[in-house]
């Protein structure tokens, strides 16, 4: 969300998404930087926000704003700090010296935005650069860029990119969120990414448009089925335990340790999600 506009930095209160990027960047013309960086840290100190995630995407520090927006993000009351364009591990520790050296709580998280070629080629070193690190998100749009690939229906052209951050993302146990989808008139080919990204493992989408949260909803979110086999696999192993079983058979298929961990994952998702909707 644009953070000079006031208007949708309000509505995001109601809005059934996971999370708000709070956008002092991209979003924000030059001549209104200032003014949004007020907006967001007002907006934020009011509260309304419920249990969703906030982020503040300040602009980089080698610009006119990035230094101030880094400092202000440091008393504003949000989750996490995104960093844009991020390239090395030392960029990270530079806005991580800057929050710490204007107070930062230690559970202000830093995210970083994967979306040009050098980031994405030292992803590993990026995603453990620092304990605070909370996530990555990819930036798809600046990539395509710079890449000057094309955004086809499969993203063929950006799949090495994409494999290569979830790799770093999972290997550290970070977050990891899928790029934008920028034809808002294409509900199909917007599903059909949505569809994709779930299936790649990334843990959401990021979205331009109130409109399209439902569908990103849906295709980030465990089915019925998902949810009730999971239940399924967890009261049998459990079963099996007490029982002194070592092997699990649920509707003939065979369980182990792995898939008890993730029907775990996929039980939780599913009761923060029912959490949010309360």
């Amino acid at each position: 969300m644009p953070g000079a506009n006031v208007r949708a930095l309000e509505k995001g209160k109601s809005l059934p998404c996971d999370g708000i990027i709070l956008d002092l960047e991209d979003a924000v013309a030059p001549d209104a930087k200032v003014e949004a960086r007020k907006n967001v840290l007002e907006a934020t100190n009011a509260g309304g926000y419920g249990d969703r995630e906030l982020l503040l995407r300040i602009n980089a520090l080698n610009s006119p704003w990035g230094y101030e927006d880094a400092k202000a993000a440091a008393k504003a009351k949000v989750h996490g700090v995104l960093i844009p364009k991020v390239e090395s591990a030392d960029e990270v520790r530079q806005v991580e010296a800057i929050l710490v050296a204007n107070g930062a709580p230690d559970d202000l998280a830093i995210w970083c935005m994967m979306e040009t070629p050098r980031g994405i080629l030292r992803a590993e070193e990026i995603a453990s650069a620092s304990p605070r690190l909370g996530g990555l998100v990819m930036g798809t749009s600046d990539l395509a860029k710079d890449l000057h690939c094309l955004h086809t229906p499969m993203r063929l052209p950006m799949i090495t990119s994409l494999g290569i951050c979830m790799l770093a993302a999972r290997a550290n146990g970070l977050a990891i969120l899928d790029g934008v989808y920028l034809d808002l008139n294409d509900d199909e080919g917007f599903a059909a990414s949505c569809k994709q990204g779930a299936e790649l493992g990334f843990d959401g989408k990021t979205l331009i448009h109130p409109k399209t949260i439902a569908a990103a909803n849906a295709a980030f979110s465990p089915s019925e089925e998902e949810i009730a086999f999971s239940r399924r696999i967890i009261e049998a192993h459990a079963e099996a335990e007490r029982e002194g079983k070592g092997v699990v058979v649920v509707d003939g298929k065979l369980v182990e340790n792995l898939h008890v961990e993730n029907a775990k994952r996929l039980v939780a998702l599913a009761e923060a999600i029912a959490k949010m909707n309360v």
